[in-house]
């Protein structure tokens, strides 16, 4: 277990300094102001892609383990194309949608959430080294797409790193179908339980996702909202600046990913209560520990290390937006964790409650915030909402599992007697 967790974690940072670098190098080719505009291109199609996890998310994972493979992947592909056009046309109709970029939004969201369906049933089948493999493609080839498009092909503008985003998603998407085959094609296993006909599979796959994607959906808005109220009050030059101190703060949740996308395969797989509880707690501790460590890392490196040399000086401040992020990113790390627990163990509706917690303390700090201090109330406001967020999640998982208070504080044993637990529930 503890190979499968340092293998995500070591493929999600391969992907992240890639990311990073590509961050850097965006800053410099697009300038502040491209930067804006991708990254609310972006988070708006993000935005559509949280919405078709109602299908396209963790639902596949959970009915994986209940229903044949075809009942499940159809109808979440299916929903990738419904769900992204439902979303862009909300998303239109309430004016966040950027002008001029609605067709594009809506097939980078189609794409995101294909690729999801795939990793997600890889994830479902315990085949984590395909897994990794998909999001090393998607991120690596970006990475590689870009550098070809910028300074090979000289488009380096904004509509060159939207030909990169399609061509990356693509192959990733290629790759996924191809790394599916074996399950596909493979030998056939019976489901556990009848399958009920289609109408009613279907609602039953809603009920349960609705929940789910209410929770990714109000944990999405919750991380970008700021994006948009931001542009409202400064332009995308302001919204480039906290995209850029988001992006770098955000850098370290590929640790939480990677763990909590193991950590709910393992909950979602047993049915004993302790034994949920124990890998939970064991998770979320080495997810804070090693959140705190390389947050704090993040928090030493001087503002003129991006002002001068990574970036340009049109990004003076983004040090001050870092550290405003940073009590923030670690708290909503260690939330991920418990919240896919409550996912995990079918109490999606704990989740869901504290994501509209975070948003809710978004909107109210923000409203305050945001026109008083910019870009740097923006990043306050996020630590707030996460902030409420993982207290919440905290005092719900304390009183449901009757968890003492000195569990929750890392002990040697957590690092070193990982493997009779871990065994016991594979």
């Amino acid at each position: 277990m503890l190979r499968k967790v340092l293998a995500t974690i070591a493929t999600r940072y391969l992907v992240a300094a890639l990311n990073l670098l590509l961050i850097f190098i965006n800053g410099r080719v697009l300038g502040i102001q491209g930067m804006g505009l991708v990254g609310v291109i972006y988070a708006s199609a993000n935005i559509a892609f949280i919405f078709n996890s109602v299908l396209c998310g963790n639902t596949i994972v959970y009915y994986l383990h209940r229903y044949p493979l075809r009942c499940v992947f159809w109808p979440a592909c299916g929903w990738a194309v419904a769900g992204s056009a439902v979303a862009c046309g909300a998303m239109a109709v309430m004016g966040i949608l950027p002008e001029g970029y609605g067709a594009q939004v809506c097939g980078l969201a189609v794409l995101l959430s294909l690729v999801g369906v795939h990793s997600r049933v890889l994830l479902g089948k315990d085949r984590i080294r395909a897994f990794n493999a998909v999001f090393l493609i998607q991120g690596g080839m970006l990475f590689v797409l870009l550098l070809y498009i910028y300074y090979v092909v000289g488009k380096g503008d904004v509509e060159g790193y939207l030909w990169g985003l399609y061509a990356a998603n693509g192959v990733a998407w290629l790759a996924g179908l191809a790394l599916l085959c074996p399950v596909f094609f493979g030998r056939k296993e019976e489901a556990k339980v009848d399958v009920p006909p289609v109408g009613r599979l279907l609602k039953e796959m809603f009920v349960y996702g609705l929940w789910s994607s209410a929770d990714n959906l109000a944990e999405g808005l919750t991380t970008r909202l700021n994006y948009f109220l931001v542009q409202r009050l400064g332009g995308y030059g302001q919204v480039g600046l906290l995209d850029a101190g988001t992006r770098i703060s955000e850098s370290v949740w590929h640790i939480n990913r990677s763990i909590s996308a193991i950590s709910y395969g393992q909950v979602a797989q047993t049915s004993d209560p302790e034994m949920q509880r124990r890998q939970t707690l064991r998770f979320f501790k080495w997810t804070y520990c090693a959140l705190l460590l390389v947050m704090g890392l993040v928090w030493l490196v001087p503002e003129r290390v991006y002002t001068e040399w990574l970036f340009t000086a049109e990004f003076q401040g983004i040090g001050r937006v870092i550290r405003g992020l940073s009590a923030g990113i670690v708290m909503f790390g260690a939330n991920s964790i418990l919240s896919h627990y409550f996912i995990g163990t079918g109490r999606v509706k704990c989740s869901a409650a504290c994501s509209c917690i975070g948003l809710l303390t978004l909107l109210l700090s923000g409203s305050v915030l945001v026109p008083a201090q910019g870009v740097f109330g923006s990043a306050l406001s996020a630590s707030i909402a996460y902030t409420s967020m993982l207290a919440f999640s905290l005092t719900v998982f304390v009183r449901q599992t009757h968890t003492p208070l000195r569990e929750l504080l890392p002990s040697r044993e957590d690092f070193t007697g990982w493997k009779g637990d871990t065994e016991a529930g594979e």
